[in-house]
């Protein structure tokens, strides 16, 4: 259960989002992108046992779907037992429910235990859909014409594509062999968080070859009700295969999916969509191992993406 919300220690603001008159417009998005002022989501249809559909955030660090409250009501379902839920800031046992079956696309979850998750952090979405560890079919995000896919196809009509091979990791998670400055990374592909984020590792192996220079202090909230102060510094440029990504603020800190992935030790960093979010298309190929990546407006990814400065970043070849 990778989705969670960061704001700055000093911030009085509420978590969850503010009523507005684009609240509508919302509800017809499915693949936001990440702009100046706000970090992009993907979001898809999903029925639940031939109901819906429902909105589900898309979140690929997550191995396992989460409902929230409300949908529970609505859906008439009532809790079965508890089990425990990993987040990003902790543990917590959480009720679950039982649902017969789950859609989104292609994808079909039969007879499965679902956590009910605290609402506010999805933000007005029905739930997670956690797709950590699935092998088919292809997640499809094209943020340039608002379309949301799992299916048995990839990106093959597009011909400006960069392809990057990731890696396996704890639960089937996709990662790339990736460096921050220069220093190695294993970084994890996770559409469920807002923020990239890096371990104390990381951070430490920074500060020992070049000095951080000033960090931030920011309160990280997760899927359980602990809390974890986190230090927020821009980073050197990040190198994945052929990417540069630059710009990119990185929310440092002991944050206990690290530990649960396996990845306190060595230098590790969590890819939210602060940066997932500034292409113009993200295909996911979980049977081959294949990220797919397009800029937006049509271009090739050698000199993507929107520059959205600040707390995103920006790619280029």
């Amino acid at each position: 259960m990778a989705c969670y919300a960061v704001k700055p220690a000093w911030s009085t603001e509420a978590i969850g989002p503010t009523p507005s008159d684009s609240a509508v417009v919302e509800t017809q998005r499915f693949a936001t992108p990440t702009t100046l002022d706000r970090i992009g989501r993907i979001v898809i249809p999903v029925r639940i046992n031939g109901q819906g559909p429902f909105r589900f955030v898309v979140d690929t660090g997550a191995s396992s779907s989460t409902l929230s409250p409300g949908l529970v009501r609505s859906l008439g379902l009532s809790s079965e037992t508890k089990i425990l839920l990993n987040g990003i800031t902790g543990t917590a046992e959480v009720p679950a429910v039982g649902v017969q079956r789950l859609q989104a696309g292609d994808l079909i979850i039969s007879d499965s235990l679902f956590p009910v998750v605290w609402a506010p952090l999805m933000a007005g979405a029905d739930g997670i859909l956690g797709l950590a560890g699935v092998k088919s079919p292809n997640l499809l995000v094209d943020f340039d014409r608002n379309q949301v896919q799992l299916a048995g196809r990839s990106l093959h009509w597009r011909t400006d594509l960069t392809r990057i091979h990731a890696i396996r990791l704890f639960g089937g998670l996709l990662a790339f062999k990736a460096r921050v400055g220069r220093v190695p990374v294993n970084a994890v592909i996770d559409t469920g968080a807002e923020r990239t984020l890096g371990n104390l590792a990381l951070r430490d192996a920074l500060n020992a070859r070049a000095g951080m220079g000033r960090l931030v202090k920011t309160n990280v909230y997760g899927a359980t009700n602990e809390v974890v102060i986190g230090e927020i510094q821009q980073a050197p440029t990040i190198v994945i295969d052929t990417l540069r990504i630059t710009d990119t603020e990185v929310v440092y800190g002991n944050f206990h999916i690290f530990n649960t992935w396996g990845l306190e030790e060595a230098p590790a960093l969590i890819l939210g969509m602060d940066v997932l979010g500034t292409v113009g298309t993200l295909s996911v190929d979980f049977e081959h191992q294949e990220v797919v990546i397009a800029r937006s407006g049509g271009g090739g990814a050698g000199d993507m993406v929107r520059s959205v400065g600040g707390a995103a970043g920006r790619m280029t070849h």
